[in-house]
């Protein structure tokens, strides 16, 4: 039976030894890195935590390529740690495609506030994943009208993009609610789980737009010529 050494999320001891009963394929990263989880039982409190491991760049590359159940020493060796399942993967909302990787990481982060159930922390990311959006969407030129407060704050921004065509007109009446409840997570902490959830669909559907929708296009356009140039 394969081991891993950790720290417990259940007894709280640290550098714990625990045994890997079984384990379970997830995906592999970067060609080379396998994740998997694990089915660990704390050999201090014998109680059972599910590790998620991915394979560690500095240990032994044979040792990382096999899966948990082929190995029977500790998995320390090729694998680390990564987080243990908790609530937070309960979270069943995830951004559009084509979306850039700082913005992803933000909405996911909000979108696990609200799988447990901190309205008020899910609505002050979902705000600052519109902020990251919209500040992208300005020109960097002085224009008429967009003076350095339209710039800095989300409550001027957004009606100037919708103003100057920036952003779908069909998104404007949301946006009014979605604005203000940003900013009653921000400041007042007063959100309940209504207004959590209007801020994911003005985010879902901000970044379908801005993002999603373009990259589609982009790669419907790149297919089409494909097939021409094949033709040819």
């Amino acid at each position: 039976m394969a081991t891993i050494v950790g720290n417990c999320p259940r007894c709280g001891a640290q550098h714990t030894t625990f045994d890997v009963t079984e384990a379970n394929y997830m995906f592999t990263q970067y060609n080379w890195q396998n994740w998997f989880e694990c089915f660990s039982v704390c050999r201090n409190c014998h109680r059972a935590t599910i590790f998620v491991i991915s394979g560690d760049a500095n240990g032994d590359e044979n040792f990382r390529k096999k899966h948990p159940r082929e190995i029977a020493i500790s998995l320390t060796d090729g694998f680390k740690i990564e987080r243990f399942v908790s609530l937070r993967d309960h979270a069943t909302h995830h951004p559009p495609d084509h979306v850039p990787d700082e913005i992803k990481a933000v909405f996911e982060e909000a979108a696990t506030s609200l799988a447990v159930q901190c309205w008020n922390a899910a609505g002050a990311m979902f705000r600052l994943c519109i902020d990251l959006v919209s500040i992208t969407m300005l020109p960097t030129e002085d224009v008429p009208g967009l003076n350095s407060k339209t710039r800095r704050d989300l409550g001027l921004r957004l009606p100037w993009l919708f103003d100057n065509g920036k952003l779908p007109d069909d998104l404007r009446a949301l946006s009014a609610c979605i604005q203000q409840d940003g900013n009653d997570a921000a400041h007042r902490g007063t959100l309940t789980r209504e207004d959590a959830e209007d801020l994911l669909d003005f985010t879902t559907e901000l970044l379908e737009r801005v993002f999603a929708e373009p990259a589609r296009l982009q790669l419907a356009a790149e297919r089409r010529a494909s097939r021409r140039r094949q033709e040819t």
